[in-house]
């Protein structure tokens, strides 16, 4: 009789390896029945913190856009001060707060918030791009030849003489081209009872009191950053001649 053997299965030694939740995963994206990581609550988190960023980097974008134009405005002065930049000794160029270019740059300069020296800028712009645009005294001069300067000074006191004070002025915005001179000189020609001066005749001239007045009111005469010896002394001759003594 064949021994009955009973047959008896030994236990399994292989046991369920626990999964073990990364420390970088958060407590709430990790799925404990599963094991594993909530990929659905972890995109959805993602998400929405997504949203909020976009939010509130507009929201500091707008600030930083207010702030900037608060700046703006508190450096806009209540009134702007009409700095007008050296153009040298030679160069007879007024501007004032009540020319219409002015009061224009102003009001731009105003509504676009610009400051002090945004301001001074536009100003020395439109300076730099006059003075380019005028002409210049000493090459005018030159170009009326050895006696330039006598030309001038002749021309002007027969218009001092001749003129009335609006075409005097107006005389003076013509002559400062060798073109404007020629012009005034022609008008000489004209008057029989005035002949052209020399640059002898214009110092052997008998000028009234008002002529020597208004030369002695020349720039070239009594400003030191204008001031023409060759002028100064013409215009000394022609005192002393008058009066005998020099000008005070």
């Amino acid at each position: 009789m064949a021994d009955n053997e009973t047959s008896t299965q030994a236990p399994s030694t292989e046991t369920k390896e626990e999964v073990v939740k990364p420390e970088y995963v958060q407590d709430k994206f990790w799925d404990k029945d599963l094991s594993k990581v909530n990929l659905e609550s972890l995109a959805s988190s993602y998400n929405s913190l997504e949203k909020k960023l976009g939010q509130r980097t507009e929201e500091i974008s707008k600030q930083v856009r207010s702030d900037l134009e608060t700046e703006k405005v508190s450096n806009t002065p209540q009134e702007y001060k009409l700095n007008i930049p050296d153009v040298g000794p030679h160069t007879d160029l007024k501007i004032s707060k009540d020319m219409d270019i002015v009061q224009w740059w102003e009001k731009t300069a105003k509504s676009n918030h610009l400051n002090q020296t945004q301001f001074d800028d536009g100003v020395k712009a439109f300076v730099d791009n006059a003075v380019k645009n005028m002409p210049n005294p000493e090459l005018e001069i030159q170009k009326l030849g050895d006696n330039g300067k006598a030309r001038v000074e002749a021309a002007d006191l027969w218009s001092k003489k001749n003129l009335s004070t609006d075409g005097y002025n107006a005389f003076s915005k013509v002559a400062v081209t060798a073109e404007g001179v020629k012009a005034v000189e022609e008008l000489m020609k004209l008057n029989k009872d005035s002949s052209m001066p020399t640059s002898q005749t214009a110092i052997e001239a008998s000028p009234s009191a008002d002529d020597l007045k208004s030369m002695l009111n020349d720039p070239r005469y009594w400003d030191t950053s204008k001031r023409d010896p060759a002028y100064v002394k013409r215009v000394t001759d022609l005192y002393e001649k008058t009066f005998n003594k020099a000008p005070k």
